[in-house]
């Protein structure tokens, strides 16, 4: 028998349990679900065949250490900065750990470490980061090892709710990580178009964006993500002029989220003094210029804002709530926090809702003198509001790897992601029998 320890059972993590439980009589695995919330960690697991849940504290050195001696493999699921507890234990206990987070500065710290114990630290294995690996470095390898030349890839992801139970202004619900969602753009994102770097500042992220069409969709806008750059020496894209990454949003959501940006309301670097006596409408009133005699506090922030009082962008954001009189009721809580726990119950997955995840890859390249495209497109649709299209895009990875990995079929060692032959063939062809794959349009002679 082998012992998975799965640590973290968040919204993401239900498609993963599902997975591991259904291929455990067949595979001889034995399922460790922990979360710091045990009746979150019994909820994943109810019904499910070899599980255990357990309550898990990941900052008790003696617990973290007993679970992981007894396991074959660790899957985090973590929040990103906590995986990096888990993965100093498996370096020393000479466990494999896979995760669905981008690589940071501590994981990379472990290479030597894990490569001297022969194990893997598989990163970047769910869905964006993580899936698009998969499926990017797949064409491209095809596309080099039939003579063509790569002059542009871009490639844009969102966890979008499916049109059919699109009944809010955003047209967004959340499907993951709520802090994720309401922090994701701070920083500065950089890429490189037509052999120029490009550098985007988070107060000008959510205004610098293009559309694109995803057939039988329609359009949809994409703003860049992160680090593009780093990106080009692992899909071999050195010399490559134009890279870029981002997500994709409904229309008109950008432009809505910028005026939260540009107000202050995502920032995370501070707290509210007296938060939980304060209303919505108090708080928003102290960050706004004085209010002119026969203004209101909303038309001061679409003066602010630069929009009519009643233009769509204010339309959403009023509809947030935020310009109401009830109380806030969340003590020490920083701007973001506060807006998060607005957003979690105006931005619920109602019973029976399905998501959507849109991934689009679109590659320029020349091939026998001519320059050609590839658009390379993924939908998924979630079964409802537990196993979500997130849910399956980003847990089935990670299940799937794990299996390859338990049966020496994975040879890497050390701080990996997947970009290897041996990691993203077996998982695409297994996640295609799962309803996962991409379809391609191929366009010659283009301009």
């Amino acid at each position: 028998m082998s012992n998975i320890l799965l640590v973290g059972a968040g919204r993401s993590s239900s498609s993963l349990i599902k997975y591991l439980s259904d291929n455990s009589a067949k595979e001889a695995w034995n399922i460790t679900v922990a979360d710091v919330s045990m009746e979150s960690a019994f909820q994943k697991t109810k019904g499910m065949l070899n599980c255990r849940a357990i309550q898990f504290d990941v900052n008790d050195k003696e617990q973290r250490h007993t679970e992981i001696i007894h396991s074959d493999i660790v899957i985090s699921m973590l929040p990103p900065d906590l995986h990096y507890l888990v993965a100093e234990d498996c370096v020393e206990l000479k466990k494999n750990m896979v995760t669905a987070s981008y690589i940071s500065e501590k994981i990379k710290s472990l290479d030597k470490g894990a490569q001297d114990a022969g194990i893997i630290l598989l990163n970047e294995m769910g869905l964006d980061p993580g899936l698009d690996h998969l499926s990017a470095i797949k064409i491209i390898n095809e596309i080099e090892e039939n003579g063509g030349i790569i002059l542009a890839f871009k490639s844009y992801t969102g966890g979008l709710i499916a049109p059919e139970y699109n009944d809010n202004p955003w047209g967004y619900k959340f499907t993951w990580n709520p802090r994720n969602v309401i922090l994701a753009g701070q920083g500065t994102a950089k890429y490189i178009e037509n052999n120029e770097y490009r550098y985007i500042p988070y107060n000008r992220l959510f205004m610098q964006t293009e559309l694109l069409n995803v057939e039988g969709y329609g359009l949809f806008e994409g703003y860049a993500n992160r680090d593009s750059l780093s990106y080009r020496k692992p899909y071999g894209l050195e010399n490559v002029p134009t890279i870029l990454r981002g997500t994709l949003r409904n229309q008109g959501y950008c432009k809505a989220w910028n005026a939260l940006v540009q107000a202050g309301l995502t920032d995370d670097s501070y707290v509210i003094e007296d938060s939980e006596h304060l209303s919505y409408l108090q708080m928003m009133k102290a960050y706004l210029p004085p209010v002119i005699n026969g203004e209101t506090i909303e038309s001061t922030f679409a003066k602010l804002i630069g929009e009519k009082h009643n233009s769509e962008v204010m339309q959403k954001v009023s509809w947030l709530g935020i310009f109401s009189d009830e109380i806030i009721g969340i003590p020490r809580a920083t701007p973001a926090y506060i807006l998060q726990k607005l957003l979690e119950r105006k931005w619920l997955l109602k019973p029976g809702d399905k998501d959507m995840i849109i991934m689009q890859h679109q590659f320029e390249y020349v091939m026998e003198g001519k320059k050609k495209k590839l658009i390379s497109t993924l939908v998924v649709k979630g079964d409802d509001e537990v196993y979500t299209a997130m849910a399956k895009t980003v847990g089935l990875p990670l299940g799937i790897a794990s299996k390859l990995i338990l049966n020496n079929k994975i040879k890497e060692v050390g701080v990996q992601i997947p970009v290897f032959k041996d990691i993203y063939q077996p998982v695409l062809k297994e996640l295609e029998y799962h309803g996962i794959r991409f379809t391609e349009t191929a366009i010659d002679n283009i301009p």
